[in-house]
């Protein structure tokens, strides 16, 4: 991983809540909040929430009595997703690393993990510490995206920047948010920490949006990708024209949409 793949600062939280979230985060937020409700869980803890797309889903899903603990690594990515909640007494909002929870043992009946897994450092010690805060019977939910290749504006964005910077191609969303997909790794992985009941699914949606250029701007400008762009000395505007105009071949003017997959662990 390299050290821009957790860099969301400056704009970064702001076009992605605005752009990022609404293409490709919804609906998986929505199926993660109504996965945690139907346990019925009075504690709940949220790591690498982001901007806080899950916390919403489910703060409108789960009772008055449920507690929520929402934390991220990044602060500028939490302190925007407070901007987007009203006060809500149920929920508490703390920084930390999913590599170091500062919490006691046993203090969750549920955590909950939107796309984040594949930017831990070391996933083995992440989950172990996940499994430490869990109460007996807890349950781990978590998804992680698919293949590049079954998340088609991932994939064009990516091919569009190898043809823009051939010496060097940035490939952030091939190396990180597309590169943990493998369920035997994923099950290894939680096995080795003594998670034992294990489910993972495939869960397929839609990906749409305005135009080309919306889609271009979310990906180049609202993730980490805008470092590797302004690192190889691209103008970020030309660098977004340019892929938007490759979205534009691949799927067409005006309104688009894209085939998008994940999946979904349940590890009790």
């Amino acid at each position: 991983m390299s050290t821009t793949d957790k860099l969301f600062s400056g704009s970064i939280p702001e076009i992605y809540d605005r752009a990022m979230v609404p293409l490709i985060f919804e609906p998986y937020a929505r199926d993660l909040a109504e996965r945690v409700s139907k346990l019925g869980p009075q504690s709940v803890l949220e790591v690498a929430a982001g901007t806080g797309v899950v916390t919403r889903a489910l703060a409108a899903k789960l009772p008055a009595q449920a507690r929520i603990v929402v934390t991220d690594l990044n602060q500028p990515m939490l302190d925007h997703a407070r901007t987007r909640m009203v006060d809500d007494p149920r929920i508490t909002w703390q920084q930390a690393d999913a590599q170091a929870l500062p919490f006691e043992d046993a203090q969750f009946d549920t955590v909950a993990c939107q796309f984040g897994a594949m930017f831990f450092p070391d996933r083995v010690g992440a989950y172990g510490q996940v499994r430490r805060v869990m109460r007996l019977g807890g349950h781990f939910l978590f998804n992680v995206w698919g293949a590049i290749e079954e998340n088609e504006f991932a994939d064009e964005v990516t091919r569009a920047l190898g043809h823009f910077f051939p010496a060097d191609p940035p490939r952030f969303m091939a190396r990180t948010p597309h590169g943990y997909h493998d369920a035997d790794v994923i099950r290894a992985d939680l096995h080795a920490v003594g998670f034992r009941n294990i489910t993972i699914e495939p869960l397929d949606a839609v990906s749409a949006t305005s135009s080309p250029y919306e889609a271009a701007t979310a990906y180049c400008q609202g993730t980490p990708l805008r470092a590797e762009i302004e690192a190889r000395g691209g103008s970020l505007e030309e660098v977004t024209r340019y892929v938007a105009n490759a979205l534009g071949k691949r799927f067409g003017e005006g309104p688009v949409s894209g085939r998008i997959r994940a999946l979904v662990v349940d590890a009790a």
